[in-house]
């Protein structure tokens, strides 16, 4: 009698995927529907709740649907510096949109996963910058510790690749993020008042939900692009 094969079991975060970044309209459909780790980093506060609830609502005035010269950048070195993540840490990448566990309007796309032999789930967050880093900047630290908390990880591996004039400087850098439960605690609250804040009155009519824009943090050129 032949034995049963059994099914690899699956991580928690792999019963949670939203969509697919492949697809863009599904994938900036769902992101527009909730809270994602673009908006996170945002939240530094209260008052910055009405800011980016604005921002989702009615996007961000001046910002045109093409992008920029460091948008165009950004999309061309990820899937490089995302091949080397992959050789030097054995972290794969992922275009995955994932929802919390206990609230599905909570929602990430990390830049790369694995689950560590211990069955800890790692992730990786990919930036780009025209300035080298004394630290990793704090936005950018909310952004990591929301993807922890959607998908259940404790650490996370953030790399960055410096460029000048949009030539790459050397390899990337990089260095482990371990999970904060008091900053997660308060991303969530903040996260929560950004959901009320953008919550559909009665009788109002639906927006769109979305428009096309380079709306990942990682695209976006800020202080240090």
């Amino acid at each position: 009698m032949r034995a049963a094969t059994l099914a690899p079991q699956r991580h928690p975060h792999e019963q949670r995927v939203v969509a697919d970044a492949g697809d863009r309209v599904a994938w900036l459909r769902a992101r527009s529907r909730g809270v994602t780790a673009t908006d996170a980093a945002k939240l530094a506060s209260a008052a910055s709740v009405r800011a980016a609830a604005n921002e989702k609502l009615y996007g961000t005035r001046g910002r045109g649907f093409g992008g920029s010269r460091f948008t165009d950048h950004g999309r061309e070195r990820e899937p490089v510096i995302a091949s080397w993540v992959l050789r030097e840490h054995g972290l794969a990448p992922s275009a995955l949109l994932f929802h919390a566990e206990a609230e599905r309007r909570h929602l990430a796309t990390p830049d790369g996963l694995r689950v560590a032999p211990n069955g800890a789930l790692e992730l990786c967050e990919i930036k780009t910058t025209s300035k080298p880093w004394r630290g990793i900047p704090r936005s950018y630290l909310r952004q990591v510790w929301w993807q922890q908390y959607v998908l259940g990880a404790e650490r996370t591996l953030v790399v960055w690749e410096q460029h000048d004039g949009f030539v790459p400087i050397g390899d990337p850098q990089c260095r482990w993020v371990d999970r904060d439960e008091n900053q997660v605690a308060m991303l969530v609250r903040l996260a929560n008042l950004l959901l009320e804040a953008i919550r559909p009155q009665p009788g109002a009519v639906e927006a769109g939900g979305f428009r096309e824009s380079p709306d990942r943090s990682f695209y976006r050129p800020g202080p240090l692009a």
